[in-house]
C-alpha cells in the first residue's frame, strides 16, 4: 500500500512519477467526487480522510541530484525536428593546403573529420529517454495519470507557449523551465489543493524543438530548429562545425546574454570529456570563436594533423594533442620550421622543444628512426647456408664479415659440393632486380603499344588484337619471379667459391651436389634428362633426345648452366656441354601468323635471354 504523502513509482519500465496528496481544506469530498465526473475524472469509494495527514512538501521523496525520479523510457521527438540539415564541409584553409604541398598528401584540421558528411551522426535520435535534468518546454506533451479518490486514465497534457498545462478541475500548472526530476512535484502540489488520497503518475511522451542560432566563425551560421535533447556538440555539426577561421577550442553557449558554457572541443576529442557539452534551451545563441594558432604535427607522431593551440601551449603539447610520437620516432630531435621566416628547418632537442611556445604557423616534424640506409661494414647480418657444407644452418656474423668466414663456420665444403652450381641469393639484390624488371616492362609496353606489331595493310581491324597480344605478353612478363641471385665468377672446375666479399643480412647460399645429368627440353622428339658425359657437345644431347621437330629453331637454341648464365648465338650446338646443363630448343616464331606477330613484337626490342624466355612461358 502506499504511504500517504509520499512520491511513488508504479511501473518501473515507465518514466512516470507518481504522488500521493490529499484534498485541500475548503472542499469536501464529494464535492470535489461531483467535479471531478464533470470534468471527466472518476472518483474512487471514499475513504476515511481522518487517517491521512495533511500535504507537506517535505514528505515527498525527491530524486537526489543526477538521479532520475524513475526508470527513463524512450519517447518520440517530431519527426521533422530530428532530421537536421547535414551541411558539407567546408574547403580547407590557406594554412591546410601549404602543409598538405609541404608533406605531399592532404593534411586536415584536427577534428574536421567529425565534419564531413558521412560522419556527422551526432544528431539527437527521434527517440530517447529524458534525463533527469532536462527542463519542460513550450509544446512538450506530458501524460498524466491519476488514481485513487480521484480517477483519470492517460491524459496528455500539451504545454502551452505560456509554459503551461491545464488539468480539469486543478487549472493552470506552470511547468515550464521545471527540471524533468522535479516535475512531478510541481503537479502533485497543484493536484492536492483539490484532492486527497490520490496517486499520479506522471511522464514525458513527446519532446517539442526548440530554435538555437549558430553565430561566429561557423560553416554555415543561423537558427536551426533542434530537439529539445540536443547539445552543444549536436547544434555546431548541424551547422557544418567550424569554418576554416573558426575555432575548435572556444564554443560559446550564451542563454539571456550570459555565457553559460566555453565548451573545448579538442576535450571531447581527445579525452572524452563532455561535461561542458551543455544541454541547449529554447533561443540559446552559440558562438564559434575565431581560431588561436595552428601548428602542424607532421612525421612519426600518431596522428598528423593542424592543431589549434591555446594560450600558454608549448611545442611539446601539440604533440600531445597528437597522440605523442609513435613507436619509431627519433626522439632524440624535432625539426621546427617557420614557414613566414627564412631559417628554413631547425633542430631542437625535446627539451627546448619542451619550452617553446606554439606559435601560429609552425610546423613541427618528427623523424622516423628507421628505414634508412646505413653501410654494410656496420650491420650484422644473418646468413643460411645450406646444401653441401658440413654443418648447414642460419649463422649470425657481425659488421664486414666474409662468405669465406662464413663457409668455414659451417665447417666448409662437402667431397661432394658442385661449387659451379651454387645458388647465391641475396635480398637487397633482388628488389633492385625486381624494380629495374618493373620499370623495363612497362618501357616495352609503351613502345609495342605505340607501334604496329605486325605492318600489313590491313592495321585498323587488327588494332585490338595487337593490344590484346601486348598485354598477354605484359601479363606473363610480370608473373615473372625475381630471385635476386648473383651469378658467382666460378669455373666448372673449381673446388672452392670466390668469397672474399661481405656478406649482408638475409643472404642465401644453397650449394648442389656436382650433377651427373644434362637435360634437353622444348622442340624436340623426347625431352629427358641424360646422363653427363665429358667431352660430349650439346648437339649430341639433342640427336639423344631424338633430334630436333619441324617446328624447332635451330638458330635460337640456347643452354642455361647451372651457374644461371646463359649460352646462344651460333655454335651453341657445337659448345662442350657442362654438369648440370638445360638445353632448350625454342619453336620457330616463322611459322603462321600468329607467330609472326610476336617475332615483330620481339624485334622491337626484346632481344636475348629475356625474348627466349618469353617464347618459352608462351609455348607452355
Amino acid at each position: 500500500m502506499a504511504m500517504p504523502g509520499v512520491a511513488q513509482v508504479v511501473d518501473p519500465g515507465q518514466v512516470a512519477s507518481t504522488y500521493s496528496g490529499q484534498v485541500s481544506t475548503g472542499m469536501s469530498q464529494s464535492s470535489a467526487a461531483q467535479n471531478a465526473t464533470n470534468r471527466g475524472l472518476q472518483p474512487a469509494p471514499s475513504v476515511q480522510s481522518s487517517a491521512i495527514p495533511d500535504y507537506r512538501p517535505t514528505q515527498l521523496t525527491l530524486p537526489a541530484d543526477g538521479e532520475a525520479a524513475a526508470e527513463p523510457r524512450p519517447v518520440a521527438t517530431d519527426e521533422p525536428l530530428a532530421r537536421l540539415r547535414r551541411q558539407p564541409a567546408g574547403p580547407p584553409g590557406e594554412f591546410e593546403a601549404f602543409v598538405s604541398e609541404l608533406v605531399g598528401k592532404p593534411v586536415r584540421r584536427f577534428g574536421s573529420d567529425l565534419l564531413t558528411p558521412s560522419a556527422r551522426d551526432f544528431i539527437a535520435p527521434p527517440v530517447v529517454s529524458v534525463p533527469p535534468d532536462y527542463r519542460i518546454n513550450p509544446g512538450d506533451e506530458i501524460r498524466l495519470g491519476l488514481t485513487g479518490n480521484v480517477q483519470a486514465t492517460n491524459l496528455r497534457l500539451k504545454v502551452d507557449t505560456e509554459g503551461r498545462i491545464f488539468v480539469p478541475e486543478v487549472g493552470a500548472i506552470q511547468v515550464a523551465g521545471v527540471p524533468y526530476r522535479d516535475l512531478q512535484t510541481v503537479i502533485g502540489r497543484a493536484v492536492s489543493r483539490q484532492y486527497k488520497d490520490f496517486t499520479a503518475t506522471v511522464g514525458v511522451t513527446r519532446l517539442n524543438g526548440i530554435t538555437v542560432y549558430v553565430t561566429g566563425f561557423a560553416a554555415v551560421p543561423g537558427s536551426y530548429t533542434v530537439s529539445s535533447l540536443s547539445t552543444v556538440v549536436n547544434a555546431v555539426l548541424a551547422a557544418g562545425g567550424p569554418a576554416a577561421g573558426g575555432s575548435f577550442r572556444s564554443i560559446q553557449v550564451r542563454r539571456g546574454g550570459k555565457l553559460i558554457s566555453d565548451f573545448d572541443f579538442y576535450d571531447f576529442l581527445l579525452k572524452g570529456d563532455k561535461s561542458a557539452d551543455a544541454v541547449l534551451q529554447n533561443g540559446d545563441v552559440i558562438f564559434i570563436a575565431p581560431a588561436g594558432a595552428q601548428i602542424a604535427a607532421i612525421g612519426s607522431v600518431n596522428n598528423e594533423a593542424i592543431y589549434e593551440a591555446r594560450a600558454g601551449d608549448t611545442l611539446k603539447d601539440v604533440l600531445v594533442y597528437g597522440g605523442g610520437v609513435n613507436t619509431v620516432a627519433d626522439i632524440r630531435r624535432l625539426h621546427v620550421l617557420d614557414p613566414m621566416s627564412d631559417q628554413g628547418w631547425q633542430e631542437l632537442t625535446p627539451e627546448v622543444a619542451a619550452a617553446t611556445p606554439a606559435r601560429r604557423g609552425l610546423v613541427l616534424r618528427v623523424l622516423s628512426a628507421v628505414g634508412i640506409a646505413q653501410p654494410q661494414q656496420r650491420l650484422p647480418a644473418l646468413v643460411t647456408i645450406g646444401g653441401e657444407v658440413q654443418n648447414p644452418g642460419r649463422y649470425f656474423v657481425q659488421p664486414g664479415t666474409t662468405l669465406d668466414e662464413v663457409i668455414a663456420k659451417a665447417g666448409g665444403l662437402t667431397p661432394q659440393a658442385y661449387p659451379f652450381g651454387a645458388v647465391f641469393v641475396r635480398d637487397s639484390l633482388r628488389r633492385q632486380q625486381a624494380y629495374n624488371f618493373a620499370k623495363a616492362v612497362d618501357e616495352l609496353k609503351v613502345s609495342l603499344t605505340a607501334q604496329p606489331l605486325v605492318r600489313y595493310e590491313n592495321q585498323d581491324k587488327d588494332h585490338s588484337a595487337r593490344l590484346s597480344a601486348v598485354d598477354a605478353l605484359v601479363k606473363q612478363l610480370n608473373g615473372r619471379r625475381i630471385e635476386g641471385r648473383l651469378v658467382l665468377p666460378v669455373a666448372p672446375n673449381d673446388q672452392s667459391l670466390p668469397g672474399s666479399f661481405v656478406v649482408e643480412n638475409n643472404d642465401n647460399l644453397v650449394i648442389p651436389t656436382r650433377s651427373l645429368a644434362v637435360g634437353v627440353y622444348g622442340m624436340v622428339n623426347s625431352s629427358a634428362d641424360f646422363r653427363y658425359n665429358p667431352g660430349t657437345k650439346v648437339g649430341d644431347y639433342v640427336k639423344l633426345a631424338g633430334g630436333v621437330n619441324r617446328l624447332a629453331d635451330r638458330r635460337h637454341v640456347f643452354i642455361v648452366r647451372a651457374n644461371g648464365t646463359l649460352l646462344s648465338g651460333r655454335g651453341t650446338l657445337s659448345a662442350a656441354a657442362l654438369p648440370g646443363d638445360l638445353v632448350f630448343v625454342p619453336i620457330d616464331s616463322q611459322r603462321g601468323a600468329f607467330w609472326a606477330r610476336f617475332k615483330d613484337l620481339l624485334n622491337f626490342g626484346f632481344q636475348g635471354a629475356l625474348a627466349s624466355a618469353s617464347i618459352v612461358a608462351i609455348t607452355k
